[in-house]
């Protein structure tokens, strides 16, 4: 029987009160858009020196994808993702992610595990009204983990006074059945705010003309929020709740060796022989169930925020208080038996004061920080220690704006104290698990000696926006920004079971220093609009992932085919470019040619690695060379409350990638593919307040059988099999996606 779940719809964040971004009606790629980055009431595209992408609802409902990553990887050049299936896709910018990426949902730190492969973002898609990639160094409002940059969620949110609305979305697609509903009532009377969403996605296993169905990739998610709050004027306080709750599979690609079919495991891994396990019935791969062996994502989160307008200045006051249960099941024979099961507590705050513009010049001055606990629940894996963790930061910030020129720059100090204590683990007799145990507990192994260390870092920032014509603008930003290790960096000694990984850490690792420097280009004109933006980014401590082998030069397994890797850490190097350009010239009324581009490339500077290529020099998880171009024509009309309708076709290019590191075999050469999308948008006007929008699309349309680059899936082949000229899991293949969309 399914639960029922109950939480707060997020408010927008202090910034959304700048009047309002969801009425906002400029157009989607404008260089006068307003973005909302929380350093200053409110920033231009145009202005900020770093460069900020904005991504609209509009625009992610007219993006059929099966997770909200993504489509904002669809609509922003240098924004990849690590994918572990459809539903799990992990966000990297300009090469870097994980705790390198920080994500906000409405201005409050997102903190679950994000150095975990195996699950994605916890939002409700269905509840986001705008969302913002930052690329470049943005530690200094965010302290450690933006050092790559920020993606930023705004949840929607009845900014017009005496208003009701209501929205309704459901979307199904054929590749792995999809099915998703949400439904979202939000009114404004009186200074009171009100509103309440749900939302409900599940699916099946995908399937592609390689692998056939991919077993246990399916996942049912579920969504339910509520909002309270009282506005007057400028002035706001929000109490918000929000709860996300995700079932996912985890794959293991285990195959019989003969046929590649997909087997399943049924005995424990002292008895498990992969050869030997039952080959997964068409029925379970058809099946909407989960198998057993699957994780379950909970995600809870209540906070408040606060705005107040004074004589002086402004106040902004943000706290709030999340709750991460990440349980994963990988016990066969006691399906109720948890591997691994912790529980992350995270109180986090924001201060911050803007005081009254003082003739060109404009300040901000703020600290915030958290406070966190993790601890591990009933288990038997323990890839790392209960630990608590305290980060605090303070920042300065200004902004001198004056004729052409936007100058802004700042500095920050950040503060973050790591402790662990010891942690004994145990066989339990009655199970013949291991389990936490106490110290002197007989024959108890010594998982993890208690430790303590504490970092410190400064970040600091300073760009330059110009005006060089109307609508041309150039923008220059140099940032040292900084990054404290994250707990399985430092301390991980076991099994995650559900990303298949053994982590070795190293509690000796210094904080991470980057030292970045951005120009861009960016112009919005009639006829045409375009940015191109360059980077160099020189590391200190980069930290990354390396596989360890065998005595015979093989991956270091254990009996499941779960590969052991070691973090690492030297000096590092990223650089490269995005480039974005669109036509839609007034004499062609509602054509739009849109062409975007982005190149990285990632060495390290280990002495050791000099001019070894494959063999060292290069970084991981590194997205080769990626070209997609879209043309669509927007019909508008005007018969029969019909609105518009727009067709559109989309190319995508992904280049080989022959810059990997193959050091250990930790990653493998990535040929060239060709994607191509087409759909067919229109929107419909119902009544006098009401209309609804119809998005049928069809990705990869020529059912092309291609691995990413970034795919885990790739590697998720345990044990040698029949040789067919493919090695493990492929992406899905053609998908026919329908999503309706009603508004009020």
């Amino acid at each position: 029987m399914k639960k029922f779940y109950v939480s707060v719809l997020a408010l927008c964040s202090q910034y959304v009160f700048s009047q309002g971004f969801v009425k906002d009606s400029l157009k989607e790629n404008s260089i006068d858009a307003v973005v909302m980055t929380g350093l200053s009431k409110k920033t231009f595209v145009k202005d900020n020196p770093l460069p900020i992408k904005r991504i609209t609802a509009k625009m992610m409902e007219k993006t059929n994808e099966t997770n909200i990553i993504d489509a904002l990887v669809q609509n922003t050049p240098g924004l990849v993702a690590v994918k572990t299936g459809p539903n799990v896709s992990k966000p990297f910018i300009r090469g870097l992610g994980y705790n390198r990426v920080l994500t906000l949902y409405d201005g409050h730190r997102q903190e679950g595990q994000q150095w975990g492969d195996e699950h994605g973002i916890e939002v409700d898609s269905y509840n986001i009204a705008q969302a913002e990639v930052i690329k470049g160094p943005s530690s200094l409002m965010y302290g450690s983990d933006a050092i790559a940059g920020i993606i930023s969620f705004f949840p929607y949110i009845p900014v017009t006074p005496n208003t009701e609305s209501l929205k309704a979305t459901s979307e199904y697609q054929t590749n792995n059945g999809m099915v998703g509903a949400g439904f979202r009532w939000a009114a404004n009377k009186n200074n009171w705010i009100i509103a309440t969403s749900t939302s409900l996605r599940f699916a099946k296993n995908y399937r592609n003309s390689v692998d056939g169905r991919v077993y246990n990739t399916g996942f049912n998610e579920k969504n339910f929020s509520l909002l309270l709050g009282y506005q007057k004027g400028n002035n706001y306080s929000h109490f918000n709740i929000t709860y996300y709750d995700n079932e996912q599979g985890i794959p293991d690609g285990s195959r019989n060796p003969e046929t590649r079919q997909f087997t399943k495991q049924i005995h424990e891994a002292e008895e498990d022989v992969m050869e030997n396990r039952p080959i997964v019935s068409d029925k379970e791969l058809n099946s909407y169930s989960l198998s057993p062996l699957h994780q379950n994502i909970r995600h809870l989160r209540i906070y408040t925020n606060n705005h107040y307008e004074t004589s002086i200045g402004d106040f902004y006051a943000n706290v709030g208080y999340q709750r991460n249960n990440r349980i994963e099941y990988n016990h066969p024979t006691q399906t109720s038996q948890a591997g691994m099961f912790v529980r992350l507590n995270t109180l986090n705050y924001s201060f911050r004061f803007i005081p009254n513009n003082t003739g060109n010049f404009e300040f901000s001055f703020g600290a915030n920080g958290m406070l966190q606990n993790n601890k591990n629940k009933d288990a038997t894996d323990f890839p790392i220690p209960n630990y608590n963790l305290t980060d605090t930061g303070v920042f300065a910030y200004a902004k001198w704006s004056k004729n052409r020129w936007n100058v802004s720059g700042g500095v920050r100090y950040d503060h973050r104290n790591l402790r662990w204590d010891d942690f004994y683990v145990a066989t339990d007799p009655a199970t013949g698990f291991d389990r936490q145990v106490s110290a002197g507990t007989p024959d108890a192994n010594h998982q993890f000696s208690a430790y303590q260390k504490k970092f410190n870092g400064v970040s600091a920032s300073l760009g330059a926006s110009y005006k060089l014509a109307s609508q041309l603008y150039i923008k220059a930003n140099i940032g040292r920004a900084y990054r404290a290790p994250n707990i399985t960096e430092m301390a991980s000694n076991g099994l995650d079971p559900g990303a298949h990984i053994i982590y070795l850490g190293n509690k000796n690792f210094d904080p991470e220093f980057s030292f970045q420097q951005d120009l861009s280009l960016i112009a919005s004109y009639r006829d045409f609009s375009g940015e191109i933006n360059a980077f160099n980014n020189n590391m200190d401590n980069f930290i990354y992932l390396t596989m360890l082998l065998d005595k015979d030069g093989k991956p270091q397994t254990d009996a499941q085919g779960n590969r052991t890797y070691q973090y690492q850490q030297a000096k590092a190097r990223l650089y490269g470019l995005e480039a974005y350009f669109a036509l839609h010239p007034q004499a062609l009324k509602g054509w739009t040619l849109s062409n975007s581009i982005a190149l990285v490339y990632g060495f390290n500077k280990n002495p050791e690695f000099k001019d070894k290529g494959t063999n060292g020099e290069y970084l991981p998880l590194i997205a080769p060379l990626k070209w997609l171009g879209k043309l669509e024509k927007n019909f508008t009309l005007r018969k029969n409350n019909w609105k518009n309708i727009t067709p559109m076709v989309e190319a995508e290019y992904n280049a080989a990638q022959n810059r990997y590191l193959g050091l250990n075999q930790t990653e493998s050469y990535t040929p060239s593919y060709f994607l191509m999308n087409i759909g067919i948008s229109s929107e419909w006007k119902v009544g006098n307040k009401s209309s609804l929008m119809c998005n049928l699309q069809v990705n990869n349309v020529f059912d092309r059988a291609y691995q990413s680059h970034l795919s885990r899936l790739k590697y998720f082949e345990p044990q040698e099999t029949i040789n067919t000229g493919y090695r493990g899991i492929y992406n899905m293949g053609r998908n026919f996606a329908l999503k309706l969309v009603f508004s009020y």
